[in-house]
């Protein structure tokens, strides 16, 4: 289905305009805000791990310009639940200067206040603990809330009515008849805002492409029971930090196979130490194993919950699956669970991660090799359920990639709602609700677009790498770079020193003595008497570039200096 092309047919101002700041168009850094003349209500502020193209990124967040701009006009923050990918940017707008009240149940609330406190911004923010059954004034915006069955205790979606009418946000969830928690998704809720009337629905996409519902988190027990019982030594999962659903089936099955359960890796730790506070999980601190624990105890009455899932550098997993991990050293007989499947585009860490497991000697189960990981979010029956609840009169897919947002659209069509009433958006295209033709009925049409793109965050830079700076990481990385000096007499031009050539990543110089030589003889050509630094500059990057290029059919980044004495 093509992207939609709604021309506004009116100068009316719109009653409600939806903006989209991140999760559309890619697996990640979900944030929507909801605009309705001079107030801003923001549903979650996710981040996004980098792409194997980022070099050196450690995270990506949304670019929420046009929320910090208007930062007094925010009436509040709603969070879903506490997954990365829902909460992990807000703490870098609360630095920017968003003070306004942040709503989200109790454990999602715990898990944010790690990330601020570590940041010392915890005093900055205004935190609000809410229920599923809760209702939130925000004028113009009235808030309830759903439970939903997901990969994270206590997630919620929302019900929002606003002046256009109102807004059903899904968030993840999927439906479940028989959820780790017991409480599966509330469709009483859903079916009695389907009978007040729904106008808009936003819903979950990243399972757009699986047909049927998705498997119920009961069926990956029966796994974990045939691991830990025929496993004759340690058992090792690798699970998402906040899946803490998982979290709490690997301890109840440890138990009944008489083993202990420890955790690994600083983000697993804070947020199970968390949840036993809170009462989410059925356990005791004490209850887990030491460091030391882990490593002497018999392998057959052990557990390890690691992170590490998606091949993550620096994770627990992933130094155990190269030696490289302070406390615990893979051996023979360990079996090695990773709990989920891949996220598009990072295969390559992930099957790194599985080869070096191998390497050390672990029997290791994935994927592709039996059922370890459920998901957290519904497959097509799921969707058209949704449907079936809600009975939207307009529809916007969210939380995927292109084309599961254009499946999702599909299938929305399929069930019953127009093609003009189903919006394909990606990040920063908008979509306005209002009486455009001067009737009662509220009408929908394309907004204008506005600037929502990557902020990278790398070490403590926030925002300072951009595109051009990827592209030359990326460059570097790929054909090396090559410096080459020159010392000129700053009166009448003569070389006094060079040109030397310094050469990394692009040949090895030792073994390439003439090569190198050659590349001075070009570069000697070019040199004229009373030419310009700057000039001679970019003389000496244009001549050295075509040399490679000519020599070995390559092109590194050249960096001329030119030292005038």
């Amino acid at each position: 289905m093509a992207k939609q092309e709604k021309k506004p047919n009116s100068t009316a101002a719109p009653l409600l305009r939806i903006i989209p700041l991140g999760g559309l168009g890619e697996i990640g850094k979900n944030m929507l805000v909801l605009e309705a003349g001079d107030n801003l209500l923001i549903v979650d502020a996710g981040l996004m791990f980098p792409t194997s193209e980022m070099h050196g990124i450690d995270i990506v967040i949304p670019d929420a310009a046009y929320v910090i701009d208007r930062v007094d006009k925010v009436r509040g923050v709603v969070l879903t639940h506490g997954h990365e990918d829902h909460i992990g940017a807000l703490s870098y707008f609360v630095e920017q200067g968003l003070r306004a009240p942040i709503y989200a149940t109790a454990l999602t609330q715990g898990l944010l206040e790690v990330k601020l406190r570590e940041q010392k911004l915890l005093a900055e923010a205004e935190l609000r603990t809410i229920t599923a059954d809760d209702v939130v004034e925000l004028s113009p915006f009235n808030i309830e809330f759903f439970h939903t069955t997901h990969s994270f205790p206590d997630s919620v979606g929302v019900c929002i009515m606003t002046p256009a009418g109102r807004i059903v946000h899904t968030s993840d969830y999927r439906f479940d008849p028989t959820p780790v928690d017991g409480r599966p998704t509330e469709e009483d809720k859903l079916r009695k805002w389907g009978d007040a009337g729904v106008l808009l629905l936003l819903a979950d996409s990243t399972n757009a492409e699986h047909m049927g519902s998705t498997a119920s988190e009961a069926t990956l027990e029966t796994t974990l029971e045939a691991v830990m019982g025929e496993a004759p030594g340690r058992v090792l999962l690798a699970t998402f930090a906040s899946n803490l659903g998982r979290v709490q089936q690997v301890i109840n099955v440890a138990r009944r196979h008489g083993r202990r359960v420890g955790m690994v890796g600083r983000s697993m730790v804070n947020n199970v130490r968390i949840a036993i506070k809170l009462g989410y999980l059925d356990i005791k601190e004490d209850e887990l194993l030491t460091a030391g624990e882990m490593e002497s105890l018999p392998g057959h009455e052990v557990v390890i919950i690691a992170t590490g899932s998606q091949g993550e550098p620096t994770s627990a997993m992933v130094r155990m699956s190269m030696g490289d991990h302070r406390q615990l050293v893979l051996r023979e007989g360990d079996t090695v669970v990773l709990s989920a499947t891949p996220i598009p585009g990072n295969e390559e860490l992930f099957n790194r991660t599985v080869d070096n497991l191998f390497r050390q000697g672990a029997n290791v189960l994935y994927h592709e090799l039996g059922n370890v990981h459920v998901s957290g979010h519904g497959g097509q029956e799921d969707y058209l359920r949704m449907f079936d609840l809600t009975r939207p009169q307009y529809f916007i897919p969210v939380h995927g990639e292109y084309r599961h947002l254009v499946l999702h659209a599909r299938l929305a069509q399929r069930w019953g709602i127009p093609q003009d009433h189903v919006f394909i958006l990606e990040d920063g295209e908008t979509v306005e609700f209002g009486r455009f033709s001067g009737k009662d009925e509220v009408e929908a049409r394309n907004g204008e677009k506005i600037e929502a793109g990557h902020v990278y965050v790398d070490g403590l830079g926030v925002g300072d790498i951009g595109n051009v700076v990827l592209r030359d990481r990326r460059q570097l990385s790929q054909e090396g770079f090559i410096v080459c000096i020159v010392a000129v007499d700053e009166y009448d031009g003569e070389i006094i020193y060079g040109p030397e050539i310094i050469s990394r990543g692009f040949v090895y110089m030792r073994e390439q003595e003439d090569l190198i030589r050659r590349a001075q003889e070009a570069v000697s050509k070019v040199i004229k008497k009373k030419m310009p630094a700057s000039i001679l500059e970019n003389k000496i990057k244009d001549a050295l570039g075509n040399f490679a290029s000519r020599e070995i059919g390559r092109r590194p980044m050249v960096l001329p200096l030119v030292i005038e004495m």
